[in-house]
């Protein structure tokens, strides 16, 4: 049986592109113009989202390695447990902030432009090569990029407590996120501002139910539910 959890990181990857076309979809399509102006096309748009998959596999397999160090300790298991509910309660609070319940305290204030300067350097030697050679390592650049539901994923994939799940987790993300991207050039014309603010509460509200499933598990894990 598949995870419910999977089935949520692909439904917030899919509504939270409504902030990834803000974001991210004039970025894309700046990295796609060849040295005359021209778009590269489909295998581009490919190669960059195949890297972002890559990278965010990567980062669900690492968070998922090190909750299961933390988990599995008999010396850690007081403060996985704080860590957990702690964790738990947090995503459920940044959720419903993103849905529109808080002004201030959501997902988008996560994120800083820190990161983004440091990748500045990196872009502009990998600009240097044809664009089809760096497609893929412009894609595996910014995976890393400063994302507020990248956060929130990242940490229910850490929740998973295993590799392979949280691997998978931020993979199902990451997939969700990819139609948008890939069809940015016409999906910008159909989906406006007021679309994208509500796709954006939309993958809040999801983050809210995972962190509630994630905290329901989690007490009957303990044995206090």
């Amino acid at each position: 049986m598949i995870d419910p959890l999977f089935t949520m990181a692909l439904a917030t990857g899919f509504l939270g592109t409504g902030h990834c076309i803000g974001m991210c979809g004039s970025l894309v399509v700046a990295l796609s113009l060849t040295s005359d102006g021209r778009r590269a096309g489909v295998p581009f748009h490919l190669l960059y989202n195949l890297g972002r998959l890559l990278t965010y596999g990567l980062i669900g397999l690492i968070v998922g390695w090190l909750g299961s160090a933390i988990a599995y300790t008999d010396s850690f298991r007081e403060l996985s447990r704080v860590i957990l509910l702690g964790s738990d309660l947090f995503l459920i609070l940044i959720g419903l902030g993103s849905a529109g319940l808080f002004s201030h305290f959501n997902l988008l204030s996560l994120e800083f432009a820190g990161p983004v300067r440091a990748m500045t350097g990196a872009v502009r030697g990998l600009r240097s090569l044809p664009v089809g050679l760096s497609a893929l390592p412009l894609g595996l650049l910014f995976g890393f990029l400063p994302c507020g539901f990248l956060y929130a994923m990242a940490i229910s994939a850490a929740q998973s407590a295993d590799p392979f799940k949280g691997a998978v987790t931020m993979l199902a993300f990451g997939l969700g996120t990819a139609p948008a991207l890939l069809l940015f050039g016409s999906a910008a014309h159909w989906l406006g501002r007021r679309a994208r603010t509500w796709m954006i509460r939309g993958a809040g509200v999801m983050v809210v139910v995972m962190g509630l499933t994630n905290l329901v598990r989690h007490l009957r894990m303990m044995g206090l539910l």
